[in-house]
């Protein structure tokens, strides 16, 4: 195989498998806080506590996947622009 043919195949494959992850599983763990909803902080022992909530999440612990975003926003402006 030539190597243009190659790297497009391997991004084909690629742009597929990720368009079926936010397919399949629109929501990703937060990137802030790690999935978990919250910060983590040490007191004065060295023992880990509850911090505050993450803000980027609103403290589920969960963001919706790049890909998602991208396609919910294109369906958004193609159902307002066809009515």
């Amino acid at each position: 195989m030539s190597l243009p043919l190659l790297t497009t195949a391997f991004l084909l494959t690629v742009t597929l498998c990720y368009s079926m992850r936010c397919w399949l599983s629109p929501f990703g763990d937060c990137r802030k806080c790690d999935g978990m909803g919250h910060a983590l902080k040490a007191d004065r022992k060295g023992r880990l506590k509850r911090g505050r909530d993450c803000r980027r999440c609103h403290a589920t612990g969960k963001r919706i996947r790049i890909g998602r975003w991208i396609y919910n926003r294109a369906a958004r402006t193609y159902r307002a622009g066809t009515r």
